[in-house]
């Protein structure tokens, strides 16, 4: 969607573009209220800003609609969609790191009550494992700033593959 699209566009489908990035309604409310934007370096300044901090509660929310890492979606929704190709380095048929991602998120849960997320785009299976092994090592306290800073993370990235410039940037 180009910016001058979203800008323009009426205040629900806006909100409807921009949940898939992130379903946290306070989050998707502050930037769509916050429009027009001149550039997207703003858009996504007013998105960080709006995710700057996450409450807990908000965090578990959004988690609800994480798949586990290594766990492709199978529904046919946009964020769905976003999932899958965010997650494009985890081949599913490396039996051997496939193994070892579903035993560390068993883990994980068993720890921290949810699910292990982390900004997958851009990461090869090998660094997501590393970091599932690294991160079982924290505290509560710890993973909750880490998983707050990796939401943020996906929520810009999906953001910023969603409105471009456009043809008069």
């Amino acid at each position: 969607m180009e910016l001058a699209v979203f800008n323009s566009v009426g205040r629900d489908e806006a909100i409807k573009a921009l949940t898939p990035c992130l379903d946290i309604s306070r989050w998707v409310e502050t930037i769509v209220d916050a429009r027009p934007f001149a550039r997207v370096d703003e858009l996504l300044r007013t998105a960080n800003q709006a995710a700057d901090p996450f409450s807990p509660q908000e965090v578990e929310s959004a988690l609800a609609h994480h798949p586990r890492i290594g766990e492709r979606p199978k529904a046919q929704t946009t964020e769905a969609a976003m999932s899958r190709s965010e997650q494009a380095g985890v081949d599913p048929n490396d039996d051997g790191t496939a193994a070892a991602l579903a035993e560390g998120n068993r883990a994980y849960e068993e720890k921290f009550g949810r699910v292990f997320l982390i900004r997958a785009a851009g990461r090869s299976a090998k660094e997501i494992l590393s970091s599932l092994q690294e991160r079982l090592t924290h505290t509560p306290e710890q993973e909750d700033t880490i998983v707050a800073e990796q939401l943020r993370e996906i929520a810009l990235l999906r953001l910023s593959g969603l409105v471009s410039e456009g043809a008069n940037a």
